[in-house]
């Protein structure tokens, strides 16, 4: 009874409805924009450097986005 309570107040509908229009972020950019869509390694160990290195190509994409644009600006 309480969860339905809290779904159906105003402070609830506002909630569902900030949480529908945001974006996935992170695993959005590294899905859509990098075309990386599924893990190809078998095996915990294997997924979680498989992912690792994901991750580190796009922090490395962020940080030389960033110098690029200090070096616009300078």
């Amino acid at each position: 009874q309480e969860v339905l309570d809290n779904l159906q107040s105003i402070h609830g509908a506002l909630l569902r409805m900030n949480r529908s229009i945001q974006a996935e972020g992170t695993f959005g950019i590294i899905k859509y924009d990098r075309r990386y869509k599924r893990i190809v390694r078998r095996g915990l160990d294997s997924v979680r450097v498989e992912i690792f290195l994901v991750s580190i190509g796009h922090n490395l994409y962020k940080i030389y986005n960033k110098q690029m644009r200090l070096r616009e600006v300078a």
